[in-house]
């Protein structure tokens, strides 16, 4: 009989104990070779069977391809966040997962008048007056991916970061590794214990289209787990085009994560909203709108999906500066998960279309999105040798967006949209029985209150007559020493931020768009994307001296920018 050294190692790591030394897939450590995760991934990979699974000739079959990223949650490890397995090692989504969400939109048709009273229970089943139960007719089989494409790039990270972006510089945690399928084709299943006609099951299927529709699965408020189809109950969509620095994997390739539109927009909010209340009102407010943990897992009353129309990912920079990029064309959806009455219905739509228009005219999306993208803004920058690749750009896309998202044509309008975003939060808040109170804010560094914000603005001739890009990495002023003027620099400061900390400037180049008659058609406006840009600088001071004297600056040393907001009270 042979002995097998060193046999506890040996193990796969799917079956060993969630603890340091064992396997913890959850945890990033940087620099690894491998991750834990990586090699949990391969294993299970490897172990697959090429096939995938097949239904039985009974039930009745469709796949749906998904979006983005999809995850179940098989909670089998404490504190890791990865698939169900199910047969012949293939991922799984539950049937009990799949009649969840069946029955739930059901019941919402039902509530509609768009099915009979009593379908959801004759197709679920019902619990009876004696606390018996009948069971439906219907048996919900799951669904599997329906090729090998599900066993690539199945290592995923999730890097909370709202304390960090909005609040102050403290850090709530780092990045985690979960396990999700990426861009997968589900196939699902359905069968019925008593004979149906084609009509009914085309019923069938609508429901459980309109499931589908507010996504499966896990983290589906972020993003996961939308289908490819244009469907639900769709508050707002908008078309938009961008660049940037694309997400980093564990392996180091590039992604595009559509749930940095999510993330960006869940910032504004809490930005808004906190400078209308106190941070707990704020963050309760937040909470509901985009869901959340604090006090209770809570689905939000938002979901998003984006769905790519083109997408190029590529790399920037030199040596260790290298970053993957992207540039990505889509439209942008946000969908309301469960029905609210008419008057909160229509405030949500003008406050998440607010938002949406908010976060394109003051930053962007994704990585550095405070900055305007300096491959288009100061590319002599990246002449200096050894760079890293800062900012983003992001435009709307198309007639219909660039009609009615653009809400600033004007410089002297930036005021006015504000005062737009702010009216849709304070009407939101008092349909949610909270008082709008605008001498308090949160104790936050970015609460959007005139008291911590200030916005100043330009109108330049193109991308290249960018102005304040280059206050950030040098003097806005140089000294006068005969009027006892000293250079005026932001460089390194807590108002450009450095490493592991967040700066208190945002810079952005917004388009400007105008509306012209559209010869063919004199009634309606045609818009004409310009060669001018607004540059607008967004500035939270804090009490050090740089912040100071750059505010000094502004409004008395400078000619070039306005000061957009707040406006002076008369």
């Amino acid at each position: 009989m042979s002995t097998l050294t060193d046999a506890a190692n040996k193990v796969p790591l799917m079956f060993r104990a969630q603890v340091e030394g064992r396997c913890q897939v959850q945890r990033l450590i940087p620099k690894a070779l491998e991750q834990d995760a990586e090699r949990w991934a391969d294993e299970w990979v490897d172990k697959a069977y090429p096939d995938a699974p097949n239904f039985g000739k009974d039930v009745q079959t469709r796949p749906y391809a998904l979006s983005w990223r999809f995850i179940t949650n098989s909670g089998q490890d404490d504190g890791v966040i990865r698939p169900v397995i199910g047969a012949r090692g293939w991922p799984f989504y539950p049937g009990s997962s799949m009649k969840g969400v069946f029955r739930q939109a059901a019941h919402q048709l039902e509530r509609a008048g768009e099915l009979k009273l009593g379908t959801c229970d004759r197709y679920c089943g019902e619990k009876l007056e004696n606390n018996d139960f009948r069971p439906g007719i219907l048996r919900f089989h799951g669904g599997y991916p329906t090729d090998t494409r599900w066993t690539q790039n199945l290592v995923d990270i999730v890097h909370p970061q709202q304390q960090w972006q909005v609040k102050s510089n403290d850090k709530e945690g780092g990045a985690f590794i979960q396990i999700s399928l990426y861009k997968p084709e589900l196939i699902v299943g359905i069968s019925s214990t008593t004979p149906l006609d084609d009509l009914e099951w085309e019923q069938i299927w609508h429901i459980w289209e309109t499931a589908l529709s507010l996504g499966l699965g896990c983290r589906v408020s972020a993003g996961y787990g939308q289908p490819q189809q244009r469907s639900g109950d769709i508050l707002y969509r908008t078309r938009l085009k961008g660049q940037g620095q694309a997400a980093k994997l564990v392996d180091g390739t590039g992604e595009f994560r559509p749930n940095v539109f999510r993330a960006a927009i869940r910032g504004h909010a809490l930005r808004i909203f906190g400078g209308l209340t106190n941070a707990d009102q704020a963050e309760g407010l937040v909470q509901d709108l985009f869901g959340g943990i604090r006090g209770g897992a809570t689905v939000g009353l938002l979901s998003m999906a984006f769905l790519d129309t083109q997408l190029e990912l590529d790399d920037f920079g030199q040596g260790s500066y290298s970053q993957p990029t992207y540039t990505v064309e889509g439209e942008l959806l946000w969908r309301l998960t469960r029905d609210l009455p008419q008057p909160q219905r229509q405030a949500l739509t003008k406050l998440i279309e607010a938002l949406t228009r908010f976060a394109m005219v003051f930053g962007g999306f994704g990585k550095s999105w405070r900055r305007a993208d300096h491959r288009l803004v100061y590319p002599d920058y990246y002449d200096q040798g050894y760079k890293p690749l800062i900012g983003c750009h992001w435009e709307w896309l198309g007639k219909r967006s660039q009609v009615r998202d653009v809400r600033v044509r004007k410089l002297e309008k930036v005021g006015d949209f504000i005062a737009e975003v702010r009216q849709a939060a304070k009407e939101w808040m008092q349909l949610q029985t909270r008082t709008p109170q605008l001498d308090t804010h949160a104790n936050w560094r970015e609460a959007w209150h005139p008291d911590k914000v200030q916005v100043w603005g330009r109108e330049t001739d193109g991308l290249e007559d960018c102005e304040a890009v280059r206050w950030l990495h040098g003097p806005y002023r140089e000294a006068i020493p005969s009027v006892g003027i000293p250079e005026g620099s932001i460089y390194r400061s807590s108002i450009t931020g450095q490493m592991g900390n967040v700066g208190r400037l945002w810079h952005r180049m917004y388009p400007k768009v105008r509306l012209v008659k559209d010869p063919e058609n004199p009634k309606k406006p045609m818009p004409l994307v310009t060669r001018q840009y607004f540059e607008l600088v967004t500035v939270f001071p804090d009490d050090s001296v740089e912040s100071e004297q750059l505010l000094g600056f502004l409004n008395g040393q400078q000619t070039l920018f306005k000061k957009l907001w707040p406006m002076p009270r008369h």
